[in-house]
């Protein structure tokens, strides 16, 4: 099949150079579905619960130890909390295709297999990537039945009238969240993380991003794909960008549209919970985000509307700044962007600690992070 390039104004304007870096590997050992859960660890699952069901997610399970939510699609929960000391990112968890594929990638890199508790179901194979995140490639898990989905409205969209002798009343209510899109990473070894995806688990590159001035230095975020051949997959289900820590950045959920989005947030609002950022349209992947911070301080995104490419699409190449995050809304936030005064501290031992530790982060690319939040 043909691919198409990046700079046919799909979805940038500009493609890759020569012997840049292609977004795919030429022999993956699999190639994953989409994505299956996110592990965390929390100190007061009551208070997760409560922030949980505001947001719009369901819980499939309950009890003292642990919590499992879910969206209306019919698939696994897509979120599991432990109980814990405190609070974490504990991981994140693939569907294969098949349990043969789970036992294809335990065969290339020496990964134990394991069935899943009984509640979920399957079978799974644990790795590690290179920033040492704890990943799973599961198959076989159970799959639960579809909930009643909150319904996009009827709109009048210039003279296209659909809607007649009828009002617009969306309530504010939490938006029913439908399914888990995606997980943003970071990581001091961005490069050879994304390949470590790209060749294990055989995901594309749909956008890459650079720091200002410094394309010649490669790559510094990458928004990433499920390959599904000729069937769409959302632009990025994973989004790696380098930075001075390994940690989790923000997972987002879709939601009916934009009434739901934005009627969801007045109820999370009215609630004393924190917005991050929103609302607004990012650039690459299309959608209409809302950010949330958690009780655990942890970001979360309701999101509509983003793209969805299959395997034919090129990688796109675009400068990685904060005006370019959005093509409308509010300016990204200092909350966001991580340079707000109560993480000023964090964030700056984090980049002294990179500099010192021998990984993708030095000088040069720490200038590179600090002219993001000003271009």
């Amino acid at each position: 099949m043909r691919a198409l390039g990046a700079h046919n104004e799909l979805h940038s304007e500009h493609g890759a150079r020569r012997d840049e870096h292609p977004g795919r590997s030429r022999n993956p050992v699999v190639k994953v579905r989409d994505l299956a859960w996110l592990e965390f660890e929390k100190s007061d699952l009551v208070r997760t619960e409560a922030f949980a069901r505001a947001f719009g997610l369901q819980v499939t399970l309950r009890t003292p130890e642990e919590l499992h939510l879910r969206g209306t699609d019919s698939t696994t929960p897509c979120v599991l909390v432990r109980r814990g000391g405190g609070s974490r990112f504990a991981g994140v968890a693939f569907a294969a295709a098949d349990e043969i594929d789970v036992l294809r990638l335990a065969d290339v890199t020496g990964a134990p297999t394991r069935p899943l508790p009984e509640a979920i179901g399957g079978l799974s194979v644990d790795l590690v990537d290179p920033s040492g995140l704890p990943v799973r490639v599961v198959a076989g898990t159970h799959e639960l039945a579809t909930l009643p989905a909150q319904q996009p409205l009827t709109v009048n969209a210039g003279h296209d009238t659909r809607r007649v002798n009828a009002t617009q009343r969306p309530l504010r209510v939490p938006a029913r969240v439908q399914r888990l899109g995606h997980v943003v990473l970071q990581s001091t070894k961005y490069l050879q993380s994304l390949n470590w995806y790209l060749d294990n688990l055989g995901m594309i590159v749909s956008d890459f991003l650079y720091f200002p001035g410094q394309r010649d230095r490669g790559p510094t975020m990458s928004f990433v794909r499920c390959d599904r051949g000729t069937t769409p997959a959302d632009h990025h289900t994973l989004a790696m960008a380098l930075g001075p820590a390994n940690r989790y950045v923000h997972s987002a959920y879709q939601v009916s549209d934009l009434d739901a989005l934005a009627a969801g947030g007045e109820y999370l609002a009215a609630r004393g919970y924190f917005r991050s950022w929103g609302i607004g349209r990012h650039i690459q992947g299309s959608q209409i985000f809302d950010y949330w911070r958690d009780p655990d301080g942890f970001m979360v995104e309701h999101f509509t509307d983003g793209d969805m490419f299959d395997d034919t699409l090129e990688p796109g190449w675009a400068p990685f700044t904060a005006t370019g995050l959005a093509q409308w809304g509010p300016p990204a936030t200092k909350d966001f962007l991580g340079t707000s005064p109560r993480s000023a501290r964090h964030e700056a031992l984090s980049m002294i600690s990179a500099l010192r530790d021998d990984n993708e982060f030095d000088v040069h690319r720490l200038v590179g992070l600090l002219k993001v939040a000003v271009s």
